[in-house]
């Protein structure tokens, strides 16, 4: 591919519900600029941007796939991102470095939440968008009620700029209703097509559907406004120049139509996007940036892939010129950084590149210290970029290697994953020992783990978490215990008085004995001893905590008396005192901030009382349809949460989960914990 300036580039994010058809949009966009020579269908497993084999075995984009084309003088890096909320990590990548929101709407099914989700992110950010309605040539494909729906969700500014001819089997073109021209389309997928007139039948619809278009786009300029009031008729050049501005300051958002796999409207398209799409120095800046090739080097980097061949860094240069064979500094890390040979990405494939300019998207081999998020600029340069904002993780699954060698091999496998995916997170529960990976959901952490056993040949089973539940007493008691044992030679002997009391400390111990009825030196034993009783537990063996023990009585042996001897007798005596002190069972509880569509509202509350043993604690209407409800639930109760959630709400609900406090379990539940602990130590007994 031969070299672009920066206003030759336009970096477009193709965005929409998982199956609307992006990376066969993007595969008719690579045929028909000469990019491939044949079009590769994603139910073969042969397009340019789907080249994972998680992606190729699914079916679907699991992470946002770069790739450029040439048209009309322009590089048009198209960014092919995944529809499912699990890989909403790539989704962010995408939606950070996208310049233009090409948003895809699948014309056989009302407009989906993930759709809404991307439209939503994209107008926060203030980016241009774009929808294209795709599909038309399927069965209970209907351009009108799709296009209508489109208003009724994103509002009077989405309007039509081409129409169809024919629907459902009979779809064979488009009229582009600025230039009042027909694209008639063959029956074959090669893009060959004829222009002629607006087909009859379609004169009176195009003449209606073109004066609403050209109103609002004469809206983005007072001259043209008042001509066109006056009566004057304008040229089409006047109105794609106007239509430009309309785009890049949001009061117009053109619809186009086709169909990706038949190739039919995907040349108009390109041709649409090449013409109001922003290009970097016509989007917004950043941090004072003018994207400008000869300004002060600023790059971004937005994703990390572990190759076999080194790591692949993959970054957008916002402002300067980065070049091969150079150094540049990491400001994140304050580490300098020596460039290679960089690369330009056509999905999987690389083509060596002499430099990038502002604005372009590129890759480099082999750095050391630079992650997802880290500017690269140069040492006399203060500018840090802001860098991908990713969510926190969802859905927690415990991963358990399946031999030893697996075991050895998990941490820097999970290490390189993190590395990879920043919506991955990875730690060790202190209190049950497991390996906690979490993620934004069970699709997320399975593809996960088949990527550990493809990549690094570690081989995990993933379950949910144990709970780490603990235990606690209500009351306070006294007891005591004398542990005395006669053999031949010295005997052992240690007999000590505790008293058990609840408090706010995770553990504290007193000692009040009076007249050296304990010797000093058997103090430490004594605690010692019931610390070990505390990590042992009373009722199915969690850790007791919230605990105070007083040690105030006891009597010793001058021979027989021994640290053992007093620890042992310690450890029972708490026992004995703790059983007495109504034992309880504490579980975790989180704070659950939940922003469900309104028409849900009822459904999710009701099961979060009836099925989740939750409480919901306030509501508060956001009133754009959706509500945030705020609960506590046990953490037992919502370990699946994500996956509950969107089946609730139809995936339009979302939800944040933080650890709040503990409480105690209800007895009915406490009795089907301390029966599984039971069985759990049979088992392990057993084996």
């Amino acid at each position: 591919m031969r070299t672009f300036k920066t206003e030759q580039i336009r970096n477009i994010g193709l965005f929409s519900h998982g199956g609307a058809g992006k990376t066969s949009l993007v595969e008719a966009a690579l045929f028909d600029s000469k990019g491939t020579n044949r079009l590769g269908r994603v139910e073969d497993g042969t397009t340019v941007s789907d080249f994972d084999p998680d992606e190729i075995k699914r079916h679907i984009s699991v992470s946002t796939a770069v790739v450029p084309i040439e048209w009309h003088d322009c590089k048009l890096n198209l960014l092919d991102s995944p529809g499912y909320a699990d890989f909403i990590g790539e989704i962010k990548s995408a939606m950070r470095l996208a310049d233009c929101a090409l948003i895809l709407l699948d014309a056989t099914v009302v407009v989906e939440v993930g759709t809404e989700q991307f439209w939503s992110e994209a107008s926060h950010r203030q980016i241009p968008r774009v929808i294209f309605i795709n599909k038309l040539d399927r069965e209970n494909s209907n351009f009108y009620n799709s296009y209508e729906q489109a208003q009724q969700n994103f509002g009077p500014n989405v309007l039509a700029t081409q129409l169809p001819i024919g629907h459902e089997s009979s779809f064979r073109g488009i009229v582009d209703l600025l230039e009042q021209r027909a694209y008639l389309f063959g029956a074959t997928r090669d893009n060959k097509f004829e222009v002629a007139d607006v087909p009859a039948d379609m004169q009176a619809d195009v003449q209606a559907y073109r004066e609403k278009l050209v109103e609002r786009i004469v809206e983005a300029d007072d001259e043209l406004m008042l001509r066109y009031l006056d009566g004057e008729s304008l040229s089409t050049a006047e109105l794609c120049a106007t239509l430009v501005k309309a785009v890049q300051s949001n009061q117009v958002v053109p619809v186009a139509c086709g169909s990706a796999t038949a190739n039919v409207g995907v040349t108009q398209l390109l041709d649409l996007m090449t013409l109001v799409a922003p290009s970097p120095l016509q989007a917004p800046r950043e941090k004072n940036l003018t994207s400008e090739a000869s300004g002060p080097l600023a790059a971004l980097v937005f994703k990390t892939v572990a190759d076999p061949y080194g790591r692949l860094t993959y970054l957008k240069v916002l402002s300067g010129t980065l070049k091969s064979d150079s150094h540049v500094w990491n400001i994140n890390k304050a580490k300098d950084e020596r460039i290679g040979q960089l690369q330009q990405v056509r999905g999987k494939e690389q083509q060596p590149i002499v430099e990038l300019v502002a604005g372009d998207i590129g890759v480099i081999v082999k750095l050391t210290d630079t992650a997802t998020g880290d500017t690269l600029t140069t040492p006399d340069s203060f500018i840090q970029l802001d860098g991908v904002e990713f969510p926190a993780p969802l859905f927690r699954a415990a991963a358990k290697p399946k031999t030893k060698a697996d075991l050895e091999k998990l941490g820097n496998a999970l290490n390189r994953l993190v590395e990879e995916d920043p919506t991955i997170h990875v730690a060790r529960d202190p209190q049950t020992g497991e390996m906690i990976v979490s993620g934004m959901g069970e699709s997320h952490i399975q593809v996960c783990v088949e990527r550990l056993h493809r990549k690094s040949g570690v081989d995990v089973t993933v379950e949910l978490p144990r709970i780490p539940y603990r235990e606690t007493i209500q009351g306070s008691s006294k007891a005591e215990y004398k542990h005395k044992k006669q053999t031949g030679g010295h005997g052992q002997y240690g007999h000590v008085h505790l008293e058990v009391k609840p408090c706010d400390q995770e553990f504290e111990f007193l000692e009040t004995v009076v007249g050296g009825a304990v010797p000093r030196n058997f103090i430490p034993a004594v605690e010692k001893g019931v610390r070990e009783a505390l990590a042992e537990g009373l009722l199915a063996g969690f850790p007791i905590v919230n605990i105070q023990v007083n040690l105030f009585d006891g009597s010793y042996h001058p021979v027989d008396s021994s640290e053992m001897a007093f620890k042992m007798a310690a450890g029972q005596a708490f026992k004995k005192a703790a059983m007495a002190a109504r034992p309880v069972i504490l579980e975790p509880i989180v704070d659950l901030k939940i922003t469900v569509p309104d028409a849900t509202m009822g459904e999710v509350m009701g099961d979060l009382n009836s099925n989740k043993r939750g409480r919901v604690l306030g509501m508060e209407q956001l009133g754009n349809g959706f509500t945030v409800i705020e609960a506590q639930a046990p953490l037992s109760e919502v370990q699946r949460y994500a996956t509950d959630l969107r089946s609730q709400t139809q995936g339009r609900g979302i939800f944040v989960m933080e650890m709040s406090h503990y409480e105690a379990v209800p007895p009915n539940v406490a009795d089907r914990i301390i029966e599984a602990s039971k069985q759990e130590e049979a088992h392990a007994a057993h084996h």
